[in-house]
């Protein structure tokens, strides 16, 4: 480019010279100075900054998506990687608190989940936060339940509109009722602004009661009318996943074997909340999914009556606290801790970071500190409560699990 650059400088110094007996004439050109000569004139600094005409490029393992572009009125999803009508993956993704114990199932809604976020509750059991971006063809997702604060922390790195319906005290109405978190809450103490309009009782025979309300889809977008909550996510928006492209599969071949995943171990004798109901999901290489199954069978998702499968299932190390004598938990969600991601039947250690506020996801990164690149689809995110990080299990098999060596950094202070 330099010497591009020097021969027009010479040309400039012919036009010159020639002009001084009429541009175009036909009389023997004046002599010109050799190119060379011109090139030694040219200043030592210049020659060294060449190579910044060259723009970085990011290097990974595997081609992954980079800036989203609009084709045939399909755009890839920031939640799942996948092309997705334009007008769905373009707003910001609803986050529902849904029950997770045995009196609660089945749930419906939970496969038009991109991200389905699992972490332990009072009572040493788990409680789930569906997010979804495609929910239109729904008439509803449920049950829903009451909200926990690092569940909040967690919905407004995805901008979600958080959704729940339950106490929001203690340690959640404060955060709750910010202005600047949109939530569709139903009416119950501690909610400010409540919009029972989203809500509504399904009859379930032989349930309790506390398991038949439901967010309805219709009402949920007449309560964020009406709320004047924006669907557009900000400009600032940081996706939570850096996804493999299209036609790409991160096999990560070098990496152990994890066919089968128990985020409480295979016995599920530990109280960190993964032992009541014993969860654990299978890897099927014929179409590259995590199988969810809990309490021995296959947890299945009434709407369709089809099994719960993600591309990816990620262990996410937190520290976890008790906070009172009612069982009240709390989780370090911002800072950085350990992680486990699955993906493609292989596991790749590493760790998660969230230093830059509560609109912001944690990100995963690998041993090395490279972003992980998940696979395209979706994905399952298990809070592991470090303190009891000792009893997750993976394996090629049931006969050859073992527990990782974590935790290899101190995770953050609970929230």
């Amino acid at each position: 480019m330099l010497r591009r650059r020097i021969a027009l400088a010479g040309i400039t110094i012919l036009c010159m010279t020639t002009g001084l007996i009429g541009c175009g004439a036909k009389e023997e050109p004046v002599p010109v100075p050799e190119v060379d000569e011109v090139v030694e004139e040219e200043p030592a600094p210049e020659v060294e900054e060449e190579p910044e005409e060259e723009e970085p490029e990011l290097t990974t393992a595997y081609p992954v998506i980079g800036e989203r572009v609009s084709e045939n009125g399909k755009i890839q999803s920031y939640l799942t990687g996948e092309w997705t009508d334009e007008k769905i993956a373009q707003r910001r993704p609803i986050a529902v608190m849904i029950p997770n114990n045995a009196p609660a199932m089945p749930q419906y809604g939970l496969s038009k989940a991109g991200i389905i976020y699992e972490a332990p509750v009072e009572g040493r059991i788990t409680r789930l936060m569906a997010v979804l971006e495609d929910f239109d063809e729904l008439e509803r997702v449920g049950p829903v339940r009451s909200s926990r604060d690092y569940y909040v922390y967690t919905a407004m790195g995805y901008e979600a509109i958080y959704c729940n319906w339950g106490l929001a005290v203690p340690y959640v109405e404060e955060l709750i009722n910010r202005p600047e978190y949109y939530n569709v809450s139903a009416s119950v103490i501690g909610i400010h602004n409540p919009a029972d309009e989203a809500f509504g009782r399904v009859k379930r025979p032989g349930y309790a009661t506390e398991f038949t309300g439901y967010l309805m889809i219709e009402g949920l977008f007449k309560a964020v009318d009406r709320l004047g909550y924006d669907w557009n996510y900000d400009d600032k928006y940081v996706p939570p996943f850096l996804f493999a492209a299209d036609d790409v599969t991160a096999d990560y071949d070098e990496k152990e074997d994890a066919v089968m995943v128990y985020p409480g171990g295979k016995s599920g004798r530990n109280s960190g909340g993964y032992g009541a109901y014993h969860p654990y999901f299978e890897y099927h290489e014929d179409d590259h999914l995590y199988y969810r199954y809990q309490d021995g069978k296959k947890q299945i998702d009434e709407y369709n009556n089809e099994q719960l499968a993600v591309s990816n299932v990620v262990f996410q190390y937190c520290h976890g606290e008790v906070r009172d004598d009612h069982d009240y938990l709390a989780f370090g969600v911002h800072g950085e801790g350990d992680a486990i991601v699955f993906t493609n039947g292989k596991a790749i250690k590493g760790t998660w970071r969230r230093f830059d506020g509560d609109f912001t996801p944690a990100k995963f990164y690998d041993e090395a500190g490279e972003e992980i690149i998940f696979n395209q689809g979706k994905t399952w995110i298990c809070n592991i409560w470090q303190e009891y990080g000792e009893y997750v299990e993976y394996g090629k098999d049931d006969e050859s699990l073992s527990t990782p060596d974590m935790p290899s950094v101190e995770a953050a202070d609970a929230s």
